[in-house]
């Protein structure tokens, strides 16, 4: 047996149940019976175990428009620039305290750091993306666990394998001795009379090498690792017939064959049908069919084409004995005929359709979940125009780099996991309440989602202003709130927080003085027309009363002015000289 390695996370007072079934029914194992791996009989000339299906993903990866395609899917789940990480801890669902939460992502960012996720993103993704899974061997110095994992090193999937082995009572055998090594270890069993663990073998499980024929592999063979010691991450696709991970180019498998046939097919009849031929028509009189062949060969002899280009060299070469299937037709024609005839043949007609290989080059793109448009060339330019103008094909392709996100953050749940629990941040128990809460935020390239978030908020808010003149008539501010802005209940209360914050700083109105001035001008609106004539009636009441005091004052003006001398009636005395 091989040497036990590794730690095991336990916990306080467990219980531990009776049950054949292991924690992680999404997981598929391999089961150890009578020293071997399952094995079975391959009927449909698939792969018959994990290291042909993996070695089959690889050579796919291989292929052009495979390529292509995995990088384009692997750049849009990578997005970095020059100063933010591709990817950063969530924690605003996590009801803790503040000083718990920046260890908790002081944690995260060193766990990066080991996996130097920020540097190798791209290689990380596209190896876990190809193979449908990934290992990763969490390093700790068992004598001082507290100092947490030391070191991430990466396993090619090749040279693992879980197995799930029953063990038998302490007494009987050949259980017995596996079942008291493993008392007090790391592999001591949780569940039942079963444990789980990892093989690992840094030669690999080859083809007919030293593990034997294939499906031949020996759990004796390897070094036997506990499954806390070992981070791993699978693409969430199965074959639970046989008990198999699955990638995501699994779908592909098929459509890459067909394309590569149909490629073949169409450069073999290319080349064997392009060019034209001709057919000569030797006029052989009456000779004997012996000295007509003869005859025949004489004259294909003569006019036959002698000079030869070499491809590989460059070269013309004059080579009588060159054949090939673009030889020309020499047929006798007997006497009484039109005598000697030359005759050209028509090379094969619409090589230029190729209707055939765009259908199979875009069914491989559907098969990875690419959209088509992404790798064409009558979509190469980008427009960043309304969300009515994004394709239904863009849409599905975001959502699944969603799930394949969220696959993938199990990777980094587990190493975290392991690191609080180490270096004693929170306890297993802790961990339970907690895993629900975090999230991983993944940068993102595409702009589709930011549109179509203003959109959605762009018409909620237009919603909401149609729908305020029957705040308290038939909705409450409440109801607008939660239903038709879509404001959770936590949001609710922080965005109530802050708005007090900022009414006691006086950088806003009170919601209430508000609603009592919007419920004043639609008084006012609504009484408008009264006020309006009473208005006018007492406009009118004051330009007469102006015109009645301006009257008065003409009068006044009036009869304040001086009234003319009367003239006399007597005559001037005459002067004395």
């Amino acid at each position: 047996m091989g040497q036990l390695f590794g730690f095991q996370i336990n916990r306080k007072d467990e219980k531990k149940g009776q049950s054949p079934v292991p924690p992680l029914a999404d997981e598929p194992v391999s089961i150890a019976a009578g020293g071997y791996f399952g094995t079975y009989v391959d009927t449909d000339a698939t792969a018959r175990n994990e290291y042909e299906l993996i070695r089959r993903y690889r050579d796919m990866a291989l292929h052009p428009e495979v390529d292509s395609a995995v990088d384009e899917i692997v750049n849009e789940f990578v997005v970095s620039d020059n100063n933010d990480s591709c990817v950063d801890i969530n924690l605003e669902n996590l009801d803790i305290g503040m000083g718990i939460k920046k260890k908790v992502r002081d944690e995260f960012d060193y766990i990066k750091r080991l996996m130097n996720f920020d540097n190798r993103a791209h290689e990380i993704i596209r190896s876990w993306y190809i193979d449908g899974r990934i290992f990763y061997h969490k390093v700790v110095d068992l004598d001082r666990p507290k100092d947490g994992i030391l070191e991430l090193r990466s396993i090619d999937a090749l040279k693992m394998r879980k197995v799930r082995q029953k063990l038998g009572k302490m007494g009987s055998p050949p259980d017995a001795a596996l079942a008291k090594s493993v008392q007090g270890t790391a592999l001591e069993m949780e569940w039942g009379n079963y444990i789980d663990y990892y093989l690992y073998n840094p030669r690999g499980y080859l083809r007919g090498g030293a593990m034997g024929p294939v499906g031949d592999m020996s759990n004796s063979q390897g070094i036997k690792m506990a499954v806390d010691s070992v981070a791993f991450c699978s693409s969430g696709l199965q074959d639970l017939n046989k008990r198999m991970h699955l990638s995501f180019m699994h779908k592909a498998i098929k459509s890459l064959n067909q394309l590569r046939m149909i490629e073949d097919a169409l450069v073999i009849y290319r080349l064997s049908r392009a060019p034209e031929r001709r057919i000569f028509y030797i006029d052989v009189g009456n000779l004997p069919k012996i000295k007509a062949e003869q005859y025949l060969r004489d004259v294909m002899a003569r006019y036959r084409n002698k000079l030869v280009y070499d491809a590989s060299t460059g070269e013309i070469r004059d080579d009588k004995k060159h054949m090939s299937m673009l030889e020309d037709f020499w047929l006798p024609r007997r006497e009484g005929g039109r005598g000697t005839e030359i005759t050209t043949l028509p090379g094969g007609q619409n090589l230029g359709e190729l209707k055939d290989v765009e259908y199979f080059r875009k069914k491989l793109y559907n098969s990875l979940n690419l959209p088509p448009s992404r790798l064409t060339d009558d979509n190469k330019g980008f427009n960043l125009g309304k969300t009515t103008e994004v394709l239904r094909d863009e849409l599905k392709f975001t959502k699944f780099i969603g799930r394949m996100r969220k696959r993938f953050g199990e990777l980094f749940h587990d190493i975290l996991k392991t690191q609080l629990i180490l270096k004693g941040v929170i306890s297993p128990e802790d961990w339970d309440d907690m895993k629900e809460h975090i999230q991983y935020d993944f940068l993102f390239d595409n702009h589709f989602n930011e549109l179509k978030e203003k959109e959605m908020q762009l018409a909620r808010i237009n919603l909401a202003t149609q729908m305020d003149v029957f705040v308290g008539k038939y909705y409450s501010i409440e109801y607008i709130r939660k239903h038709i802005l879509e404001q959770s209940e936590k949001e609710y209360r922080e965005i109530d927080k802050q708005m007090q914050k900022e009414i006691d700083k006086g950088l806003a109105i009170d919601p209430i003085n508000v609603t009592q001035l919007d419920q004043m001008d639609r008084m006012n609106q609504a009484y408008a027309p009264e006020i309006q004539a009473q208005q006018q009636d007492d406009q009118a009441q004051l330009d007469q009363a102006r015109a009645d005091d301006d009257h008065k004052k003409e009068l006044q003006k009036i009869e304040a002015q001086p009234k003319p001398v009367a003239a006399s009636a007597s005559k001037p005395k005459k002067t004395t000289k």
